[in-house]
């Protein structure tokens, strides 16, 4: 049966939604901070349009929880949601930490990989992951928010760091690994809805859907803003 899932990611400065249909991915990808609102709905409806596709024909709809923007991941839950209550389709939810990883994979052909995402405040998302033998990205180190000062390091023998983590604190994160264990960064890299849709569809294979109702987003950060002064 070839799949067909909508797929959607703003958990970070970026934005994008991709639908896979015949076994091909087609993605709408912008980067464009503070603008997910206006352009996420016309990437979702374009998409659809271009495949002659209506929502009610999908399989599935997927999205990225988070960790990332508070707002971005507000976002994709809110409208994930509403399809899937309407359509009675379940949800695939990714991690975008995993995002990043299957992305250096598919883009990078790396097998080992630490994604870190800044979380502000002095803080970072992070996880690691190794390639698996169905070319999917799995977790290594459990997804965790840490002081990069602080970094609890990682049993990985050598591997590739990806994400604004590595943008904002790789002074900090570099000389707490072992001699040649970190390979490269590439700070400028984005979690994709292209990697939402691949890893959504391996993941609904596997039977790994929730309902509507359970499609969430992951903030690993109860407090979501800096106190105010009094």
């Amino acid at each position: 049966m070839s799949l067909k899932i909508l797929s959607l990611e703003a958990s970070t400065e970026a934005c994008s939604a991709a639908l896979l249909h015949q076994d091909v991915i087609q993605e709408c990808y912008q980067l464009a901070p503070r603008q997910h609102t206006h352009l996420i709905l016309p990437m979702l409806e374009s998409l659809l349009a271009e495949a002659t596709l209506k929502l009610c024909d999908l399989d599935a709809i997927a999205f990225s929880r988070g960790p990332g923007s508070f707002t971005g991941n507000r976002i994709s839950a809110s409208i994930v949601q509403a399809i899937a209550f309407a359509m009675d389709i379940p949800v695939v939810s990714i991690s975008s930490l995993q995002c990043l990883a299957q992305g250096a994979y598919r883009e990078l052909h790396a097998t080992q990989v630490l994604a870190a995402m800044d979380a502000r405040m002095n803080e970072i998302y992070w996880a690691s992951y190794r390639l698996g033998d169905e070319g999917i990205m799995l977790e290594y180190d459990p997804e965790q928010l840490s002081d990069p000062k602080q970094f609890p390091g990682t049993a990985l023998s050598d591997f590739i760091g990806v994400g604004s983590g590595w943008d904002h604190y790789a002074e900090l994160l570099e000389p707490q690994f072992k001699e040649n264990q970190l390979q490269q960064c590439y700070p400028g890299r984005y979690p994709r809805a292209y990697d939402v849709a691949l890893l959504a569809a391996h993941a609904y294979k596997e039977g790994q859907v929730v309902s509507a109702e359970q499609a969430v987003p992951v903030y690993l950060r109860e407090k979501v803003a800096s106190p105010k002064c009094s």
